[in-house]
């Protein structure tokens, strides 16, 4: 069992220290306020939450938690603080680190005065970064000694609901966090050991970014529901209904297969089915945010591809894949097609890689080439040469994985530009001659 601080009694501390001291380990609850700290004493609760009086009742009478305002009692006392503090938004939107950076200097102040290595783990909600540009710099500055050396540091997000908070704690559908140091990893780790999830351990700015991504997401989830939910309405009907009925498909509306970065969606139906739900809307006078930025975004997504392929200074560029998804030779709305018109109109000469659209070519199938109004002469520009195409072409445009081109692309990623829209390799990640869409 660990021995931890958690600097805050707001609405994460006081549920993760009532969680931890559950679970067995020794908890000092860390707060200005007065009124807090001696609620928690007293084996109250300082806020509302389902079952919360109850836990922190029994951890009190148990000498598993305790309140204080002392900051190196806390600190000498344990072996590793939370930090979860609000971080309320700056005028300008930003996110507010001013709670976050007076703790980080408390703490590093008391940290200066203890010997045994100490861990620090930020809690609160802060934009990726703000670990290593903010938390890190002042806790050095003020203990006199460095991070993942002389103390432990780690950035451990909650994603706790208010109302279900403890069954959230319990129960949760996310664990991950970063640390710099074995020392907070093990004690993280040892915390979340026994919970029914999986851990992801990483570094600390993808753990800063998963949180504000988990929390956007249910912001935009809310705001495609009400868009919907007003579409539906205007048209006579019950916006909860349609959505019930739409969330009931686990297969394709709550799977991950949409939910990977890389380029512009395309195809028979997604492009053109958002135009008409989005025109339907103007008909009935709704105005649909959500829809007229999700085309504006796909363009912008095609733009952005065409800047990178461009900003290679290539005249001859080979193309890995022109239909809309591999697996298939259908170039409806394809947005590779699209970018790939685009660069032969900018006088740049495009050759393509597609085994399943050379195979409707190659067979004569009456609908070889279908969909195709971007690509001109689409069929001489098929090749069957993937290897002399790459050492013809001054780029590489990667737009779908097909098996057997994977080892080739790598090698050539050592050695020329490959632009990678799809990520035909885990392994690879930005790094000049090989550049990621989103990675």
């Amino acid at each position: 069992m660990a021995k931890i601080s958690v600097f805050g009694i707001g609405y994460v501390g006081v549920v993760s220290a009532a969680c931890l001291a559950r679970d067995g380990h020794q908890v000092i609850a860390v707060d200005v306020d007065p009124g807090k700290i001696k609620s928690i004493n007293a084996g109250l609760t300082p806020i509302v939450e389902n079952g919360l009086d109850e836990l922190i009742e029994n951890a009190v009478k148990a000498g598993k938690l305790e309140a204080t305002s002392d900051v190196q009692y806390a600190i000498d006392n344990t072996e590793v603080s939370f930090i979860a503090v609000g971080t309320p938004s700056a005028p300008d939107g930003s996110v507010g680190l001013v709670y976050v950076t007076d703790v980080c200097e408390n703490i590093g102040k008391a940290l200066a005065n203890k010997d045994a290595f100490h861990s620090v783990v930020i809690r609160s909600t802060i934009v990726p970064g703000s670990c290593e540009t903010a938390c890190i710099p002042t806790l050095e500055e003020f203990s006199g000694k460095k991070a993942g050396v002389d103390f432990g540091m780690g950035y451990y997000p909650e994603f706790l609901r208010e109302s279900t908070a403890i069954e959230d704690y319990y129960d949760p559908g996310l664990i991950v966090f970063g640390a710099m140091d074995e020392g907070t990893a093990r004690i993280l780790t040892d915390i979340n050991k026994d919970l029914p999830c999986d851990i992801n351990v990483v570094d600390l700015r993808t753990a800063e970014m998963v949180k504000y991504c988990s929390n956007t997401w249910r912001a935009v989830k809310v705001t495609y529901a009400n868009e919907i939910g007003n579409i539906a309405k205007a048209c006579g009907l019950d916006g909860q209904k349609v959505m019930e009925i739409l969330t009931s498909d686990t297969k394709a509306i709550v799977s991950k297969y949409f939910m990977r970065p890389g380029f512009a969606f395309g195809g028979s139906c997604l492009p053109k089915d958002v135009r008409a739900l989005r025109h339907l809307a103007r008909e009935k006078g709704i105005k649909a945010h959500l829809l007229e930025a999700t085309l504006e975004a796909n363009e912008a997504q095609i733009q952005r591809a065409e800047q990178m392929v461009m900003e290679s200074g290539a005249n001859k560029v080979g193309f890995v894949g022109v239909a809309f998804k591999a697996g298939t030779d259908d170039l409806r709305e394809s947005p590779l097609a699209t970018l790939a018109g685009r660069l032969i109109e900018k006088g740049i000469e495009v050759s393509i890689y597609d085994p399943y659209v050379q195979e409707a070519y190659d067979s004569h199938t009456p609908g070889a080439g279908r969909g195709n109004d971007v690509i001109p002469n689409l069929q001489g520009r098929i090749v069957a040469d993937l290897d002399g195409m790459i050492n013809d072409a001054g780029a590489l445009v990667v737009g779908n994985v097909y098996e057997n081109t994977v080892e080739r692309l790598s090698e050539a990623a050592k050695t020329r530009k490959v632009v990678d829209l799809t990520r035909f390799s885990k392994e690879l990640t930005s790094d000049g001659t090989y550049e990621g869409i989103c990675w």
